[in-house]
């Protein structure tokens, strides 16, 4: 007979932890459960469970620093990490912490029970194979705020992405339309990597003529050229040891282009005027706002650079992609520039920015919210604060919201449907288990219906 498998669920909400025995008991597992760090630690040491199921946000020891213990006593058991908020700083500092995957509340049943079976499978093939791999001590950094918000599967994605490559010397890749953050991507992968301390350098490639940018990277001798009254070092003398990041890298120069390559190959250039090769020890992030493979067949950029730079391939969505996240990314952009007030969005305020299709991506959200909280009158920012026209659903490629007499009969029946499971789980305080009989649903439907409708319990 097959031996049951025991999942340790550690969440310090007793409905939530009842929840998830419940459904994995029907899956066949034994269950332990915490309501802590501490304990959860406790449990793993003692009886050593094949699956730990996390959340971040624990009393006492928190999920992070449980993570860490449990990776550092038992490297070989996965843990899936889950919370309720939706930013990047979590996912990326459980991934890497050794977080076999991360999950957001409300999560979809379908794809919890899969994780938890790719989990396990990964276990049982650790297993079989621990006494030939050695085992890699696990990172304790400390970690800073950051900008990067989202919830929306795209962005969490990126998050683990990060979480993953940040600790290596991986060249990265960074794709996305202007205002999407890439900068924000680099900001993070530096500031996870084992390069932290060491200095990070940034060079815009679009921002510079040809013969100042190559100046600019690479540093001159005295006298190479008109101007050049000393010696110069260039940005990467300045980054070695460190990391350097290459914005708008699609705008590079072709001579500098081969340039570069060589310096990926070897690490090793000259000065401009000079004779004197260099050797560089540098980290390179590059970072595009234009599709770079559709560049290299317009022969506008160098297939075997693009072949270098692509080791590691991030691809940023356009805000109007994930516009589930545009609460998250007002509310913290009112926290950024008016903490003390606390500003609001009026609902019609709210509305507008749902339906705007933001050409200008995060930077312009950003930049309106701020403009918004100079202008405006008092702490709630309306409609007419925003300095934004409106775009339909339909512009957008998708449906309006349920505002007027047209709205199409299954779009008010969306509606009226969110209302009413919302009124249940205020109801029975968030226990979906109670709400689902209160609705007289299958609780498994219950739950596809709030990931469905991105329902979210208050903070």
């Amino acid at each position: 007979m097959k031996e049951r498998k025991t999942i340790l669920i550690v969440d310090d909400e007793a409905p939530m932890r009842r929840n998830l025995t419940e459904l994995l008991g029907e899956e066949g597992f034994s269950i332990l459960e915490a309501d802590d760090g501490d304990k959860a630690i406790q449990l793993v040491r003692e009886q050593k469970p094949g699956l730990v199921l996390l959340d971040i946000n624990l009393p006492r020891t928190d999920g992070l620093a449980a993570l860490i213990e449990i990776k550092r006593q038992t490297p070989q058991v996965p843990v899936i990490v889950f919370t309720a908020y939706g930013t990047s700083e979590r996912a990326i500092q459980a991934m890497k912490t050794g977080a076999f995957d991360y999950l957001e509340k409300p999560f979809d049943l379908d794809e919890f029970l899969l994780t938890i079976r790719r989990a396990l499978n990964y276990s049982d093939l650790l297993s079989e194979v621990q006494d030939l791999r050695s085992k890699v001590p696990e990172s304790q950094a400390c970690f800073s705020s950051s900008e990067l918000i989202g919830s929306n599967p795209k962005m969490q994605e990126i998050f683990k992405t990060v979480g993953r490559v940040a600790g290596t010397d991986a060249t990265v890749l960074i794709e996305g339309e202007s205002g999407t953050g890439k900068e924000l991507v680099a900001d993070a992968i530096q500031r996870h990597s084992l390069r932290k301390d060491k200095p990070f350098i940034k060079v815009n490639c679009g921002g510079l003529p040809e013969t100042l940018l190559e100046s600019e990277m690479f540093g001159h001798e005295k006298g190479s050229f008109t101007g050049a009254v000393s010696r110069r070092e260039g940005r990467f003398e300045l980054a070695n040891g460190g990391t350097i990041f290459l914005d708008e890298i699609n705008n590079m120069p072709p001579p500098l282009q081969m340039k570069l390559l060589r310096v990926l190959q070897h690490r090793t250039f000259e000065r401009v005027g000079g004779n004197e090769t260099l050797t560089v020890d540098v980290r390179i992030i590059a970072a595009t706002n234009k599709n770079i493979e559709a560049e290299v067949k317009a022969g506008r950029f160098r297939e075997d650079l693009y072949y270098r730079l692509n080791v590691v391939q991030i691809v940023i969505p356009p805000l109007r992609e994930h516009l589930d996240d545009i609460p998250l990314l007002v509310d913290h952009f009112l926290r950024k520039y008016d903490a003390a007030r606390r500003t609001l969005l009026s609902r019609e305020a709210q509305q507008k920015v749902q339906a705007y299709s933001w050409p200008g991506n995060v930077r312009e959200l950003e930049n309106v919210i701020q403009r918004a909280l100079v202008m405006a009158q008092g702490n709630v920012l309306t409609a007419d604060d925003l300095p934004i026209e409106s775009a339909t659903r339909k512009q957008l490629g998708g449906l309006q919201q349920p505002t007027d007499e047209r709205t199409p009969l299954k779009k008010l029946m969306s509606a009226f449907e969110k209302n009413l499971i919302l009124q249940a789980l205020t109801k029975t305080k968030w226990n979906k288990t109670k709400a689902a009989g209160l609705l007289q649903i299958n609780r498994r439907l219950l739950f596809s219906k709030i990931k469905r409708y991105k329902i979210r319990a208050p903070r």
